[in-house]
């Protein structure tokens, strides 16, 4: 039983593989049962298996008369999407408050050169976004502008959380255009290398919103 359940799990990462490298695409029709036996060369219960744990994880879907097929690439995304379903915007957007304040209290103490630039390119972006009024861009701009920040944390989990609670939030979040005086002063605090100030900062913008 052991040995069938590693070939299962060698099966599944093999295949999990091909979808996270983009290999196969979101909206690309994985190959039929009896072509992926002969690629990995496994049994045909085997790959079965493999499948249906991959619908389960909710990277692939099967549709009847036509195949199964890639709808995610992030299993992170779909299991925080499914979360942020199951509770309320609130609690989401007290999740997303947290990351954001270590984020930035870890951007002030870490940031690059480099970061300092991709960080105050994006807070230009965001105010040629508010200029052209329409909404999409403005809130693309304040998410392109917390994601610069989050970066230039140099912490590659809090990254990917935050990037992944976006995505499953994304919908809910409104372009703020009293946010001017905020952004300044956070990037002040960052160019500064002050985290206190930074974490401040951002508590205190995104509980306002909150209220």
């Amino acid at each position: 039983m052991s040995r069938r359940l590693g070939l299962i799990d060698h099966t599944v990462d093999a295949l999990r593989t091909r979808i996270l490298s983009g290999e196969w695409p979101v909206g690309t029709r994985i190959p039929t049962e009896p072509v992926l036996v002969e690629m990995l060369g496994v049994g045909r219960n085997t790959v079965r298996e493999a499948v249906h744990a991959l619908v389960h994880s909710g990277l692939v879907e099967r549709r009847q008369g036509s195949g199964t097929y890639v709808v995610g690439n992030s299993e992170l995304a779909v299991t925080l999407s499914r979360e942020v379903a199951r509770t309320s915007q609130s609690d989401a957007m007290e999740v997303r408050r947290a990351l954001q304040v270590e984020a930035a209290r870890l951007a002030a103490a870490r940031c690059t050169t480099d970061d300092i630039a991709v960080i105050q390119q994006a807070h230009e972006d965001r105010e040629i976004a508010y200029a052209s009024g329409d909404h999409e861009q403005k809130v693309a701009g304040d998410l392109a502008l917390h994601m610069a920040v989050v970066r230039a944390s140099g912490n590659a989990l809090l990254v990917d959380l935050y990037e992944n609670l976006i995505d499953a939030v994304r919908d809910s979040v409104v372009a703020d255009p009293e946010g001017d005086a905020w952004y300044d002063a956070l990037i002040a605090a960052i160019v500064a290398r002050d985290p206190s100030a930074a974490g401040r900062e951002t508590a205190y913008y995104l509980t306002a919103l909150l209220d």
